[in-house]
């Protein structure tokens, strides 16, 4: 609880900067590029993590890693993460980061859940009536799942919206149940 309370407030310290430069974007493309680097390296993350490193030591790995690639500030950032020894937040970091961002940019993820692989026309299809649906500009996250037969599951936030087969089926057994 008070990792994600501290990721929390870090996300917000790096959102609110990356929002007074209108740079919300590419810095949450740093955030993840750096995430994605430290999680294809797992020797380097435990590194960063590790409490008996001293932290002269992380920053230079960091600064061999990322040192011209990012901008000051995101740079900055994760030399402070260091210092606080908050590093291993990164990825509870990102993922506030990601969400608060999208919320000021007036985007909803989806998560679309098909049985086979979704074709582009069925993405935009898919993403068009979401947008209709709740006047925001959608990004749809695609998961696979046999299971479900045919058809689609939408999930935004807390709504689900279950369009498959597999639904259907159960929700027709209930009904003969039902009236037995």
């Amino acid at each position: 609880m008070l990792n994600l309370q501290l990721a929390r407030k870090y996300s917000r310290a790096i959102f609110e900067i990356a929002q007074e430069e209108d740079k919300l974007v590419e810095y949450g493309k740093e955030l993840a590029d750096v995430r994605t680097g430290l999680d294809s390296v797992p020797e380097a993350a435990a590194f960063l993590s590790n409490p008996q490193v001293e932290t002269k030591a992380k920053k230079e790995i960091l600064g061999k890693m990322f040192e011209g690639e990012l901008s000051a500030n995101v740079y900055n950032f994760l030399m402070l993460l260091i210092d606080k020894r908050r590093i291993a937040l990164l990825s509870a970091i990102e993922d506030e980061y990601r969400a608060l961002s999208n919320e000021a940019r007036g985007i909803l993820i989806a998560d679309v859940t098909t049985a086979e692989p979704a074709s582009s026309a069925q993405q935009e299809s898919i993403k068009t009536k979401l947008a209709q649906v709740t006047g925001k500009k959608v990004e749809l996250r695609l998961h696979e799942n046999k299971d479900i037969i045919g058809g689609v599951i939408v999930k935004i936030g807390d709504r689900r919206i279950d369009g498959s087969v597999a639904g259907r089926l159960e929700t027709l057994r209930k009904e003969l149940l039902a009236n037995k």
